[in-house]
């Protein structure tokens, strides 16, 4: 591992090497990014004296000479992992090492008034129609990994559906890490669009080659428009020597329905942030979230729903299984603010842990400045239940099958109310794979 002694002076002098988008891209976005990048050079990396970061060091990622992936080592490997490219799509996006890999991408079913596009192309053909988006939805200020990603990103995904158009199948972008001698990083971006009245899922999968460390640094951009209904599920899949950084936003119109799905499996270090506005009044989110860990992995989730109008709804469940030394942090805010009357809001976090040395941070919070509302939050934090345990082995099952059943139990609660169903069979099948790797669950 090469250490670096100024890390946010790296990452600002490799801004200012790379000159090439700024005589390609549109002016607005080069003016973008040099503000992103002022942000994090002032704000520099997050720290433990952070309160958002108070239990996460990212000293691993801070003190490791990371290399952008140069386009002639993006190399596509056949190989990509079992399960990882989803059946009966509408389209699907592969980017290999953060760059567009066309030989595993395709269009299969793509209705009219659906635009599935690669960032970098659709800036050249259209970047008007991307200004009002694009870095606008999630904002970098006060976000340093986020102002990393506007500054540094090359490529990623753009979805958008024109008003009143539903797209039956879903949409998958996938990126796949491939690493070379040095450990590279990646910035992906992806911008999700929906019109008024329209409908869709997308799938944003993230996975990676072997055993070796690698940083992904991703934002995601969602916006739903006025009684529009979005179903967005993140797979991350990765290496246990990697790390995955990532922000998804999001703004919910007047009405609509946003659906938003977490599956994480790997990685050393994970972190994610969702944020998600109810902007318009009568809409409703669900956040739903399912985490598994092992070794001395770290997962972080940290979960905010804002409620800015009246009327508005929001569920939102995860779980977490943890082994070994692993740790976990789960941050659930909800703010109401003044004028938002009639919330309704819940927010329920579990953890499952399997050993003495696992363990996890947890801490939900309510902001709420309404009167007339309904919120509720509620954790906990335990072991194997052994009446249950008992209860199964007396009708003959063996312990360690016993304990598996009752770990899938425990996550098909999160997994069931994904109405995806290939992809909910996959995490299935994942989740058995996973146990199965420990041995059981002792």
């Amino acid at each position: 591992m090469t250490t670096v002694t100024d890390p946010v002076a790296v990452y600002v002098a490799e801004f200012s090497r790379d000159t090439s988008p700024a005589s390609a891209e549109p002016a607005w976005l080069t003016r973008q990014r040099e503000r992103a990048i002022e942000a994090f050079r002032v704000r520099g990396f997050p720290s433990t004296s952070d309160e958002e970061w108070r239990f996460t060091s990212v000293a691993p990622i801070v003190e490791t000479r990371f290399v952008a992936a140069a386009a002639e080592n993006a190399s596509i490997d056949p190989a990509i992992p079992s399960g990882a490219l989803l059946p009966g799509v509408a389209a699907r996006l592969v980017f290999v090492n953060g760059r567009y890999a066309a030989e595993l991408s395709g269009h299969h079913a793509v209705a009219v008034g659906v635009r599935v596009e690669r960032l970098a192309a659709a800036l050249a053909s259209d970047g008007a129609e991307m200004e009002s988006h694009l870095g606008r939805v999630a904002r970098f200020e006060g976000q340093p990994f986020v102002a990393l990603n506007t500054a540094l990103w090359t490529d990623g995904a753009l979805i958008t559906l024109a008003p009143g158009t539903t797209l039956d199948s879903p949409i998958q972008v996938l990126f796949l890490t491939v690493p070379g001698e040095a450990p590279p990083i990646s910035h992906p971006r992806l911008l999700v669009v929906a019109g008024a009245n329209s409908q869709m899922s997308i799938v944003e999968t993230y996975v990676g080659a072997g055993g070796k460390q690698y940083f992904t640094n991703s934002v995601t951009e969602v916006v739903v428009g006025e009684r529009a209904i979005v179903n967005h599920y993140k797979v991350q899949d990765e290496s246990d020597a990697s790390y995955h950084i990532a922000t998804v936003q999001a703004v919910a119109g007047r009405d609509s329905r946003l659906h938003a799905h977490s599956v994480g499996f790997g990685g050393a270090l994970v972190r994610n942030d969702v944020i998600v506005t109810l902007a318009g009044e009568g809409g409703e989110c669900s956040l739903n979230g399912l985490y598994v860990a092992d070794g001395s992995r770290l997962v972080d989730n940290h979960t905010a729903i804002d409620h800015a109008t009246p009327h508005c709804d929001s569920r939102e469940v995860y779980k977490g299984v943890l082994t070994g030394h692993a740790r976990a942090v789960f941050n659930g805010k909800i703010i109401v603010r003044p004028d938002a009357q009639k919330t309704d809001a819940k927010q329920t976090n579990k953890a499952l842990l399997l050993s003495g040395d696992a363990q996890i941070n947890t801490k939900p919070q309510l902001e709420i400045f309404a009167n007339d509302v309904k919120c509720t939050h509620g954790a906990a934090v335990g072991q194997m239940d052994e009446d249950a345990l008992f209860y199964l082995r007396a009708r003959g099952i063996p312990c360690d099958e016993a304990r598996g059943l009752l770990v899938q139990a425990f996550a098909g609660d999160v997994l069931n109310r994904m109405p995806l169903e290939p992809l909910r069979t996959r995490m299935e099948a994942e989740l058995l794979r996973q146990l199965n790797k420990w041995g059981g669950t002792r």
